[in-house]
């Protein structure tokens, strides 16, 4: 599948929407019958465009007030100790987020815990310990404005 056309556009955005709909919800909301827009989300999904459905938690309501944004700077920069740090971050559950950066800094880290005395404890016992960290700089939400935002696609819709 390598273009998509204004119905596989409108699925991609109703399922943003609303990923709990059915079938044949999502197939009269599109404007196609339920065979043609099942095979449609087979086909979405099988190249990639659609990686998977999960339920939106509310952190607050499980007991995780602090949302922190850390910045660590690796020691030294080789792709052995790169990939080694990437596959220790992705392995810590506290760790929701985890992006390379350019700049000042190598991974910028989202983290979730239950109060400021637990993020401390996690930021000394894990992310200070963890292989070729240099250093570390925190800071925390103090609201969220947007999150979990469905990706735009009107790009797409102009370059047909």
């Amino acid at each position: 599948m390598e273009t998509l056309d204004k119905f596989d556009l409108a699925i991609l955005r109703e399922l943003q929407q609303d990923a709990r709909l059915t079938n044949a919800e999502l197939a009269q909301r599109v404007g196609l019958s339920a065979a043609p827009c099942w095979r449609r989300v087979r086909a979405l999904e099988e190249s990639g465009f659609i990686r998977g459905y999960r339920a939106e938690i509310d952190r607050h309501k499980i007991g995780l007030g602090v949302l922190a944004f850390v910045r660590l700077d690796a020691e030294r920069s080789t792709g052995d100790l790169t990939r080694a740090m990437e596959q220790a971050i992705a392995q810590i559950p506290e760790v929701v987020s985890c992006h390379y950066i350019s700049g000042t800094g190598t991974f910028e880290l989202q983290v979730v815990a239950r109060d400021l005395e637990s993020f401390s404890q996690f930021a000394r016992n894990v992310l200070l310990n963890l292989p070729n960290v240099k250093d570390m700089h925190t800071s925390f939400s103090l609201g969220e404005v947007k999150a979990g935002g469905a990706l735009p696609l009107a790009h797409l819709e102009a370059a047909r």
